[in-house]
C-alpha cells in the first residue's frame, strides 16, 4: 500500500511508539509484507526465524522487536510487538469505511458498459469500457476492472486475504493481517461464475489480459497471473504465486503458495502444483511431475501383477 504522500521516519516512530535506529530523515512511501515490499516501504518482522529476510530486503524501514544492527541507508522502528504496530498504520492510512449504496457513489463505470440488477461495487471501483458484470457479482473497494471485461453471476472480487498473524501464547492464536490491497482485472479477461479472487495483503493481485476463468475458482491473495492463462473449474491458487503467460491449469488443479509457474506450462487435471514449475511443458499427478514420465510409471505399475507372475515362473 502507497502512502498518499511520504511521511517522515520520525512521525512513524511517535506514532507507534518506537524507538529509532538507523537513518532518522528519510521518508517511507508506503507499507508491505515481506513478499511484496519495495524500496521506501515499511515491513514488520516479530519472530528471529525472519530477522535477517527483513533487514535484507528491499524494504529501507523494518518494525522489529529486537534491536539489531541496523544495514546501511535502512531505518528500525524498535516495539514490544510489531504486527499491532503495522496494524495501526494499515488502519490509520487505510480505515475501514462502509458502504450504504449496491453502486458507491465513488465508483466508476466506463462507457458502454453494463451493470445488472444486484451488482454491489463499492468505493472507488473503477469499470472500464464495454464491459458486462452480471447479477450478484460484488466487487469490493479499491478494485480496478479494465476494458471487454465479463464477469459472471455470483463471483466476488476484492475479499480480504487468507492471512493471519499466529502467535500461540494468546487466547486468540490467529489475528487477522489487515488486507490494505487491491485486485487489479485487466483487458479482455472473462471471469466464470462463483468465482473468488481475494484482494493484496498490502500490494495488488493481478489477472493478466486476455485471461479466462472457469466457474468456481479461487484466486488467493497477491496471486499474478500472465497474459492469457485458461484456468478450469475448481481450481485454487494460493497466496502469493506468479504464474507466468499462457498458463493452463485443467479442472481441480490446487497450486501451492508463493510459488512460480512458467511461461506455457499446462498441468493436468487434479494436479498438485508444490513447488515451481518450468514452462512449457505438461505436467501430472500430485505432486506433479512431467505427463509422459508419470503415464509411463502408471503403465508400467499397472503391469506389475502380470511382471510378477513372470518372475515366479522363472523361479
Amino acid at each position: 500500500m502507497k502512502f498518499p504522500s511520504p511521511v517522515s521516519a520520525n512521525w512513524i516512530a511517535e506514532f507507534i511508539n518506537a524507538k529509532i535506529s538507523g537513518n532518522e530523515s528519510s521518508f517511507a512511501s508506503g507499507i508491505n509484507e515481506i513478499h511484496k515490499v519495495k524500496t521506501g516501504d515499511i515491513v514488520f518482522v516479530d519472530h528471529p526465524k525472519y530477522y535477517d529476510a527483513c533487514l535484507n530486503s528491499a524494504a529501507t524501514f523494518i518494525i522489529i522487536n529486537a534491536d539489531k544492527e541496523v544495514p546501511e541507508g535502512k531505518t528500525l522502528f524498535i516495539v514490544n510487538d510489531p504486527f499491532e504496530a503495522y496494524l495501526k498504520i494499515v488502519n490509520h492510512f487505510k480505515p475501514f469505511v462502509a458502504s450504504n449504496k449496491m453502486i458507491s457513489d465513488s465508483a466508476k463505470v466506463g462507457k458502454n458498459s453494463f451493470i445488472m440488477p444486484n451488482v454491489f461495487l463499492g468505493n472507488n471501483v473503477i469499470i472500464g469500457d464495454d464491459c458486462i458484470i452480471h447479477p450478484n457479482v460484488v466487487i469490493y473497494d479499491d478494485c480496478i476492472i479494465g476494458n471487454h471485461v465479463e464477469i459472471h453471476s455470483g463471483t466476488v472480487i476484492g475479499s480480504d486475504a487468507f492471512y493471519f498473524n499466529t502467535k500461540k501464547n494468546r487466547e486468540n492464536w490467529y489475528k487477522k493481517m489487515q488486507s490494505c490491497g487491491q485486485v487489479i482485472i485487466q483487458d479482455d479477461v472473462e471471469i466464470g461464475a462463483g468465482c473468488t479472487i481475494d484482494r493484496g495483503v498490502s500490494d495488488s493481485t493481478i489477472i493478466g489480459s486476455g485471461t479466462k476463468l472457469d466457474n468456481l475458482i479461487h484466486v488467493g491473495h497477491d496471486v499474478v497471473m500472465g497474459k492469457n492463462c485458461l484456468i478450469a473449474a475448481q481450481v485454487g491458487i494460493a497466496g502469493g504465486t506468479i504464474l507466468g503467460d499462457g498458463v493452463t491449469l485443467w479442472g481441480q488443479v490446487g497450486v501451492n503458495k508463493t510459488i512460480t509457474i512458467g511461461d506455457n506450462a499446462v498441468v493436468m487435471g487434479q494436479g498438485g502444483v508444490t513447488s515451481s514449475i518450468e514452462g512449457n511443458k505438461t505436467y501430472w499427478g500430485t505432486p506433479i511431475q512431467e505427463f509422459y514420465s508419470k503415464r509411463k510409471e502408471l503403465v508400467l505399475i499397472k503391469r506389475l501383477p502380470e511382471i510378477w507372475e513372470k518372475i515366479k515362473q522363472i523361479k
